[in-house]
């Protein structure tokens, strides 16, 4: 996760703008800061705070627990002289605390005994390698700074380079294998195995994870040792697969094709009525070959094929075959920060690639670090889509930014049309087989209602007054169906310069059916610096004031409006809790 910087005092904040550079944190402002951290601490993210260690061990010493699970959390004095891991020193503090000691040209002060005089902890192994039983840390740790040494069982010359005493006759155990029979006070697994699978469209997962398991098994290996499953790109959407990769931890990975071909000629079992399907003799072991060397050879079930490959290095996941892609439909609300849900903002922190209208890309520009922006103009929505869908086709993780909530007048019913529609419009086929994830946002009818009380509080419905994509009699229809069924109603689109008359005509519907001192919200550029929110009465409203930027929230017959003390108009309508309370009495 990317870490949270926060700086309490002005003295500290180029220190911490320093720090989110060199890390691709986030600036965290201070003022609510005391209230945030021990729920960001207990969601797991990283802190580092540019402030005194006392501060944050007195904001987080209530929510402190499992030391096992504790996020790495640093201090960092004002001026990047100092860096002073608090917690999680073997979860990652101790590294980003000397990797931040290099970038700022101060001193990592790290107090734990075996990080003083060791490069890192024996809890802390290189990526690529899992410590299968960390409880013997202490113990180990404890002897070798008595003066005991190693005895290596395998290849880890990162436990000679970090400064570990490795000799034939060390008293502490340490084996370095994928098998699974391996005994020692340190096991560490290298993380170099791949399982190919195949396997029939439906097939069970529990049937894939059984028979993965049993290869694992025959072949004396350890499932620790798996760095991913394989496959071919045609069962991207295949759910046994994703179902049995999230069971062993590790990524499922994809290749085309073509590239599981070039493994043909190397295949020991190779299958007739594979090729005549799907125009290679093998998906199982060719996948599986893609480490390097085939060590099992393919396995059958009902439904499922499994292969082992084996790489001489740890494997790069990120560099081995691609991911099913990820398509994020992102409602980022009306456009200010606040207004975000954490969903959303996690979701676009986590694509590669944000493709929107260039106006929703600047609205969430404090967020971008590495992100890839594919910006389209208004009216190019379909290309801005099926962009959007190829690009997450090729493997990568793409945000679709939409205002507002992605499903209310927004791209992602476009997404869904374009991944049913046949023919010459249809999205290719990798397209069909990428993940699609929906992270709803707050829409512009919940704002303006929100921002001038309550009005949405009993039955609503919202309609576009947009004449391009709904032909305007159904619009008409729908109107005057709303205004008669006494909905609170919120009126999308109303007026743009050409088109004025359907405003005019919601209003003359309305005021049919509604008292004139019925309330109207009218929010204008909502979430934006230029934000107005006003109530007025239904015979005030003026369409000449109205534009594109602008939503109205028509009340219903029972809404209300009154002055507060303060001298703020509010508007809501009542459910009749109120009611039921005072008859109850």
């Amino acid at each position: 996760m990317r870490p949270i910087i926060v700086a309490f005092a002005a003295t500290g904040a180029a220190t911490a703008a320093r720090i989110a550079e060199l890390t691709g944190g986030e600036l965290l402002p201070p003022d609510g800061a005391a209230a945030a951290l021990p729920r960001l601490f207990g969601e797991g993210r990283p802190i580092i705070g540019v402030c005194a260690a006392g501060i944050l061990i007195r904001l987080l010493a209530p929510v402190l627990a499992d030391k096992q699970s504790e996020p790495p959390v640093l201090a960092v004095a004002a001026d990047g002289a100092s860096v002073v891991p608090l917690l999680g020193g073997h979860h990652g503090a101790n590294r980003l605390a000397r990797e931040l000691a290099d970038g700022l040209d101060g001193v990592a002060a790290l107090t734990t005994a075996s990080d003083a005089r060791f490069a890192h902890g024996l809890d802390e192994p290189p990526e690529g390698w899992v410590l299968e039983n960390p409880d013997g840390v202490k113990a180990a740790t404890a002897k070798l700074l008595a003066g005991a040494q190693l005895r290596l069982a395998g290849d880890a010359a990162w436990l000679a380079a970090a400064g570990y005493p490795v000799a034939s006759g060390g008293t502490v155990t340490v084996a370095a294998t994928e098998r699974a029979d391996a005994a020692a006070d340190l096991v560490y697994r290298r993380k170099t195995l791949v399982a190919g699978v195949g396997c029939e469209r439906g097939a069970a997962a529990d049937e894939v994870i059984a028979l993965i398991t049993s290869t694992l098994a025959e072949a004396g290996l350890s499932p620790v040792s798996l760095a991913a499953l394989a496959s071919i790109d045609l069962k991207a959407d295949e759910a046994a697969l994703h179902i049995a990769a999230a069971h062993f931890a590790v990524p499922l990975r994809l290749f085309s094709r073509d590239a599981l071909a070039e493994e043909s000629h190397r295949l020991p079992t190779p299958s007739a009525a594979v090729e005549a399907e799907i125009g290679i003799p093998g998906v199982a072991e060719a996948a599986a070959l893609k480490a390097g060397t085939l060590l099992v050879a393919k396995r059958k079930s009902a439904r499922a094929t499994c292969a082992i490959g084996i790489a001489a290095a740890p494997i790069d996941v990120a560099a081995f075959g691609r991911a099913r892609g990820t398509l994020h439909l992102v409602g980022i609300g009306p456009g200010d920060a606040p207004s975000r849900t954490a969903a959303a903002t996690l979701a676009l922190e986590a694509s590669s690639d944000w493709v929107g209208y260039g106006l929703y890309l600047d609205l969430i520009g404090d967020l971008r670090r590495r992100q890839q922006q594919h910006r389209f103009p208004l009216g190019d929505e379909e290309p801005r889509v099926r962009h959007a869908l190829e690009l997450a086709a090729t493997g990568r993780t793409v945000a679709l930014v939409c205002s507002g909530d992605a499903q209310i007048y927004a791209m992602a019913a476009l997404v869904f049309e374009l991944l049913e529609t046949p023919g010459s419009r249809a999205v290719s086929d990798a397209a069909r087989r990428v993940a699609v994830e929906t992270h709803p946002g707050v829409s512009a009818f919940q704002a303006a209602s929100a921002a001038a009380g309550a009005l949405i509080g009993h039955d609503f419905c919202c309609i576009s007054l947009s004449d391009l994509l709904t032909p305007r009699a159904d619009i008409v229809r729908r109107l005057e169906a709303a205004a008669a069924g006494d909905f609170v109603t919120a009126l999308y689109n109303p007026r743009s310069g050409r088109r004025t008359e359907l405003l005019d005509s919601a209003l003359a519907s309305f005021r049919a059916h509604r008292p004139p001192d019925t309330p109207v919200v009218v929010g204008r550029s909502l979430g934006r610096p230029d934000e107005t929110v006003r109530v007025l009465p239904l015979s005030a409203v003026d369409p000449a004031e109205i534009d594109m930027l602008t939503i109205l929230v028509i009340g219903a017959s029972t809404s209300r409006a009154f002055v507060r003390g303060d001298g703020a108009t509010v508007a809501y309508t009542p459910r009749g809790y109120a009611r039921k309370a005072e008859a109850a009495e």
